[in-house]
């Protein structure tokens, strides 16, 4: 009898190691880092190349775990119950349960799943062979279980993929993304840069373009000297060429053409025609997302657009430049103004021109101002007040004091922003 009663609890003890393996691996295969497998496989590890088959068939999987978990769990029981059952009488029911109870949730289940959530991507390789085993021998059982799920489903008027999960994978990268912290300069950056390749469907090249008020361009009708000089002192390279009409433009002059026909000429400016220097103007309308120009770019080879509004109205100049400044930041050159527009004043407060976009200052102090209705800090303010404010007056808006400084006409030039105080945020 005593052979017996050895017997079953080494079936038992061997039950729950199986157990184990099956909870360890279903955790383990569940939130193993799929960029990291998918990197691995590139690589040639075969063991990677398993996991994402089998993530890639994750009913039949998870069936399979738990088909395989439930009977162990349910023939370890039993036979504890049995063996307690002969020794005890009925009163071993109790104990079985009480025992059982306490092994499978210590030993099968809490702690293989702390060892697979602690080395999730390691657990996951070394287990996902002999899971796929399990995964083929229960097909037939799992499919089965599906179907009878399904039509059970149905019969409820419910359809299994309105069930499904819809996260979309975007989202997923922007929670991976936030999750990239460290003290280091770097992380920041690079978690700011991640996050703007995401949004560069989301922003409008009218966002991000250079206004027309800030554009230098070139009126054809103008003596060829006046032109040159405008060139020369431009710190520009490609400026639009209008005739009678900002609004009529004609062409897009490279500086470097024109300095090229400039010394083919000896000097001599007089029969130089700037029109045919010029190239076709390239316009595309200010609603474009920064995503599908800077395709719009790699595919044309170019790197100047003009942007129109609805009603073909110039509005601006967009750039290689301002799309990849998107990304990266600001890229300054020997020929920029570095003239960002805000400055830090020592009572935590900042000194911001009008123009400054709500997404530079979002990106550089990590802010949530919202920049669905106003690209601009001014237009923030316009749109929030309802008014065209005058010097002086004060704002208040999600959190931040908004003093207005100075006004030119119908435009706000220049405002002290003051964002609120760690004590003034609100708790998460």
């Amino acid at each position: 009898m005593t052979i017996d009663y050895l017997i079953l609890a080494g079936a038992i003890f061997v039950l729950l190691i199986l157990s184990a393996f099956f909870s360890g691996s279903e955790t383990a295969l569940t939130r193993a880092s799929l960029p990291r497998m998918h990197e691995l496989a590139r690589q040639g590890n075969r063991r990677a190349e398993l996991v994402l088959a089998l993530y890639e068939q994750r009913e039949r999987l998870i069936g399979a775990i738990l088909l395989g978990n439930n009977l162990v769990n349910i023939l370890s029981t039993s036979l504890a119950t049995t063996a307690l059952l002969l020794i005890f009488g009925d009163a071993g029911i109790v104990y079985a349960t009480v025992v059982m109870t306490l092994l499978v949730l210590i030993f099968a289940e809490v702690m293989p799943k702390t060892i697979a959530l602690a080395k999730a991507d390691r657990a996951a390789l070394l287990v996902a062979p002999v899971i796929r085993i399990f995964v083929f021998v229960f097909a037939p059982i799992t499919h089965a279980v599906h179907i009878i799920i399904n039509t059970a489903l149905r019969a409820f008027g419910i359809k299994l993929e309105e069930l499904a999960d819809r996260a979309e994978s975007e989202e997923e990268l922007r929670g991976a993304i936030a999750l990239h912290t460290g003290p280091e300069p770097e992380t920041r950056h690079e978690r700011q840069m991640l996050h703007s390749i995401l949004e560069l469907d989301d922003v409008e090249v009218g966002e991000v373009m250079t206004h027309r008020r800030n554009v230098t361009m070139l009126d054809a009708d103008l003596p060829t000297e006046e032109i040159l000089q405008i060139v020369f002192d431009s710190p520009y390279t490609r400026l639009p060429l209008y005739r009678s009409d900002a609004d009529d433009i004609v062409g897009i002059l490279h500086a470097k053409a024109l300095l090229r026909e400039f010394g083919a000429r000896k000097g001599d400016v007089e029969d130089i025609d700037i029109v045919s220097l010029s190239v076709q103007p390239w316009f595309i309308p200010e609603t474009t997302a920064l995503l599908d120009q800077l395709l719009a770019f790699r595919e044309r080879r170019e790197h100047f657009a003009l942007v129109v509004d609805e009603y073909g109205a110039f509005m601006g100049i967009v750039t290689l430049e301002d799309i990849l400044e998107e990304i990266v930041g600001e890229i300054d050159d020997e020929h920029d103004e570095i003239v960002r527009g805000v400055r830090p004043q020592p009572d935590g407060s900042y000194l911001v021109d009008g123009t400054v976009t709500i997404r530079d200052l979002n990106r550089e102090f990590e802010w949530s101002l919202p920049d669905d209705k106003a690209s601009t800090i001014a237009g923030l303010i316009l749109f929030e007040s309802r008014t065209i404010p005058e010097p002086g007056q004060v704002f208040n808006f999600q959190g931040f004091r908004y003093e207005i400084l100075r006004r030119q006409r119908n435009q706000i030039v220049s405002l002290r922003l003051t964002p609120p105080t760690p004590e003034a945020l609100p708790e998460e």
